[in-house]
């Protein structure tokens, strides 16, 4: 069954948050572990965080060009943009998806991408979010559990997105791990709100020892780097077979490694444009491509432009408005534990901010009394298409697909809304 998302615009433009502090709420929560925090819904967009982990799977024609190709090295380009594009969506996203409820569903067919998604959330405390892909020809496999650390640093929050991701080509019988970089949210107390995401990723073939390691750089006080990603592809002998850079926001490059090094020697890595402003208190779009280009480098990736109402639609990206439409088609198809049909979300995106806000403290206590009523009688909330095991691939704990979902046979849904 395949739903057609043709929606260009949300029904309502979001709210202005000009009136409303974070540091009033957050002042009190200074080094906290967040997720026990209650935010005003002034704060999200209108989406669940399960919607938002979809946003993975915006560039999957990156995963259908590894496919095609017969050499491994070239695979591992396409995954490596594949790890960096899935988290390109972020970028002025500074809104806060709502975290979803336990038991809570999200799936996405798109027969025009090639692939279909079911995601749950498979716990509460800590709040861990289990998604499943896989191409409609059965041509690869791509699932992860999330769980996002959110720490609290007086002008900024910081999201660790602890969870391993794995993406499996059945055809080559490959499988490939990674984890996502941290992302932080600056400015929260005074300026403009802005994003950027930092640290190492490590993207291992399993089958061929062969990685991919890219540097997430943090900006540094002038914002020289900002948004910038660096890496390199190694072969099995640990020898560096060619370099990666860009920037998550707009686009990656390959050249080979050699050829990086002489351009670095030359002096002419320094042709951006320097800026003297400290970069907290000036962060604007990138007006044109900003990445300088290196004799002999080839595009991998390119991010597709934001519509033109974007920044009043909460800065979605055209796959970001379709996620939350609800089709005719769908209605007593999809299970009742989807988040589509989750009323707090969907009145914040019918621009009812009163209706969003009761709904979400009435859906929130509704999900502590149930959590109560089964600690009482020691009866576990089980989840319904996840499991908890082991990676096949690394041994570490993940939450695994237990199949049954597409049947659409779906008896004995917990009452979550």
């Amino acid at each position: 069954v395949s739903f057609c998302c043709t929606q260009t615009s949300l029904p309502a433009s979001m709210f202005s948050r000009n009136d409303f502090s974070i540091w009033s709420i957050l002042r009190k929560c200074i080094g906290m572990e967040l997720s026990k925090i209650t935010m005003p819904v002034i704060f999200n967009e209108p989406l669940s965080f399960l919607q938002r982990l979809t946003e993975y799977m915006e560039h999957t024609y990156l995963i259908h060009q590894a496919n095609a190709s017969s050499d491994s090295i070239e695979r591992m380009k396409c995954v490596a943009a594949f790890a960096v594009s899935a988290v390109a969506s972020q970028w002025e996203r500074t809104g806060k998806p709502f975290n979803p409820l336990l038991g809570e569903t999200y799936e996405l067919v798109r027969e025009d991408l090639g692939f279909r998604l079911i995601s749950e959330q498979v716990s509460h405390h800590p709040p861990v979010s289990a998604f499943h892909a896989e191409g409609l020809k059965k041509d690869f496999v791509f699932h992860g559990s999330i769980y996002p650390k959110l720490k609290f640093w007086g002008k900024s929050v910081e999201a660790e997105p602890k969870g391993i991701i794995t993406l499996e080509l059945p055809k080559y019988n490959e499988a490939y791990t990674w984890t996502n970089p941290t992302c932080c949210v600056h400015n929260l107390i005074v300026g403009q709100l802005w994003i950027e995401q930092y640290g190492n990723v490590e993207v291992l073939n399993h089958k061929t020892g062969e990685r991919c390691c890219l540097n997430f750089k943090p900006c540094g006080l002038f914002g020289k780097e900002l948004h910038k990603v660096e890496g390199y592809i190694l072969d099995k002998s640990k020898k560096k077979v060619c370099s990666l850079y860009g920037k998550w926001t707009e686009c990656m490059y390959i050249v080979d490694y050699a050829a990086l090094e002489a351009h670095k020697k030359s002096g002419k890595g320094t042709a951006e444009k320097k800026s003297s402003k400290p970069v907290s208190e000036e962060i604007s779009l990138p007006e044109a491509d900003t990445v300088e280009v290196i004799p002999g480098s080839y595009l991998l990736w390119r991010i597709a432009p934001r519509p033109v109402n974007s920044t009043e639609m909460y800065s979605f990206t055209s796959f970001a408005m379709q996620l939350n439409e609800l089709d005719k088609d769908m209605d007593g198809l999809i299970p009742k534990t989807d988040c589509r049909l989750r009323p707090d979300i969907r009145a914040m995106e019918n621009g009812d901010i009163d209706l969003a806000s009761e709904e979400k403290k009435r859906l929130e206590e509704k999900q502590r009394a149930a959590c109560k009523t089964h600690s009482k009688s020691d009866d576990e909330l089980k989840t319904k298409w996840f499991q908890q095991g082991q990676n096949p691939h690394n041994g570490s704990q993940d939450w695994l697909f237990s199949t049954g979902y597409w049947n659409r046979n779906y008896p004995l849904l917990p009452d979550i809304y």
